[in-house]
């Protein structure tokens, strides 16, 4: 006798019906017009420069709304080539390459090079496109204990000598704002004859003596030969690159399906993101501003005994533990004007869900101030 087939509405339906049991449901909310953004990663406040938008437009009329094609097709236009060069520059890599988001570089760096003879060692904290990459190429795959060092050495040793290694991390760990140690795992990496790839999306432009990211020129391309950045947090445009050698780029144009198969970003957003890059270069003082915001937000938050992680990136997590607890303070934050994330598994680990709190050049100290307020008032309500 053969069974009934589970329907595919009451599937859809229990699996809706326990992430809301478990306080996990996300909710989609336009953004509303007056609130003070705390949840962003607009950390130079660069997204809405009117210098942006206007090289977007220019952008726009003169390479069209959309590419049209794949950059292998017709859509690779002369803004991407230019917009390459530079990025490359920034970083000190002989080459970079556009993906249209960093979620699909890291899937598409990943899938082109590794395969199921390859070792992948990841730190545990990494970004899930990191560990969806990995598994998407077939790839036996390691997490070592978060920023342990010791832990990825011992990993390292262990694995079959006749495999290719590559160890992967995030610069900047985006739910935590703690930085990995490059140059200790750059030469843990190159002790055991393995690769290193560091996805920077939040260093870069907020870290590094030129905003190249905690990666950037201080650690070459033969320290770090996959480095990955993304364009749509500090750069305030959007869309991803990865740089390394000649080599490496060749081999991405060869066999990275989501660039092979993905019409080009459009020229607009690349025409901006040069823009953004010139503002970089010649307004260091934005980041000189955003590193003041963040010394006194955690000086005055010190002040409150609010339980911030150490972080010095602008990424502030404020570990709350209970997810409904979280939902309550990000709801009544948004109640007085303020948009701060609510953190929640399995985006972080169970018992560490957080308000993950951002900061930009661009916030004043009222804005500030009136989120520390609020947030020392919700901490004194739960000790009632």
């Amino acid at each position: 006798m053969s069974s009934t087939p589970h329907a595919w509405p009451e599937r859809l339906s229990e699996a809706a019906a326990w992430r809301r049991a478990q306080g996990l449901w996300r909710e989609r909310r336009t953004f509303q017009a007056g609130l003070v953004d705390f949840a962003g990663n607009d950390y130079l406040g660069l997204a809405g420069d009117p210098r942006l938008a206007e090289a977007q437009a220019a952008g726009a009329r003169a390479f069209g709304a959309g590419a049209g094609a794949s950059h292998l097709v017709s859509g690779h236009l002369e803004v991407h080539e230019a917009l390459e060069r530079r990025l490359a520059e920034l970083v000190g890599r002989p080459r970079a390459l556009l993906f249209s988001t960093g979620y699909m570089a890291n899937l598409g760096t990943l899938q082109a090079l590794c395969d199921n003879h390859t070792q992948v060692f990841q730190d545990r904290l990494n970004h899930a496109s990191l560990l969806d990459g990995a598994g998407l190429a077939g790839a036996r795959s390691r997490r070592f204990h978060h920023r342990d060092l010791d832990d990825l050495d011992r990993l390292l040793g262990r694995a079959p000598g006749d495999s290719a290694r590559l160890v992967v991390s995030d610069g900047v760990f985006s739910m935590d704002g703690d930085v990995a140690n490059i140059g200790g795992l750059a030469e843990i990496s190159a002790r055991h004859g393995a690769w290193l790839m560091i996805d920077d999306a939040h260093g870069l432009g907020v870290l590094g003596a030129h905003g190249d990211g905690c990666v950037g020129r201080a650690h070459g391309v033969d320290r770090v030969p996959i480095l990955v950045g993304t364009l749509g947090k500090a750069l305030g445009t959007g869309g991803a690159f990865v740089a390394g050698s000649e080599a490496l780029i060749e081999h991405l144009i060869q066999f990275s399906r989501p660039y092979v198969y993905t019409t080009a970003q459009p020229p607009g957003v690349a025409a901006a993101t040069l823009a953004a890059l010139d503002i970089l270069a010649a307004e260091p003082e934005r980041r000189e501003r955003l590193r003041d915001t963040i010394a006194y937000f955690r000086h005055e938050a010190a002040l409150l005994n609010l339980p911030l992680a150490d972080s010095f990136t602008p990424i502030q997590p404020l570990i709350l533990g209970d997810s409904q607890r979280v939902l309550h303070w990000a709801d009544q934050l948004r109640r007085t004007g303020l948009l701060v994330g609510a953190i929640r598994p399995p985006t972080v680990p169970h018992g560490e869900a957080r308000l993950r709190i951002t900061l930009r050049a661009t916030h004043g100290r009222e804005s500030l101030d009136h989120l520390l307020e609020n947030l020392a008032r919700l901490q004194g309500e739960g000790t009632n």
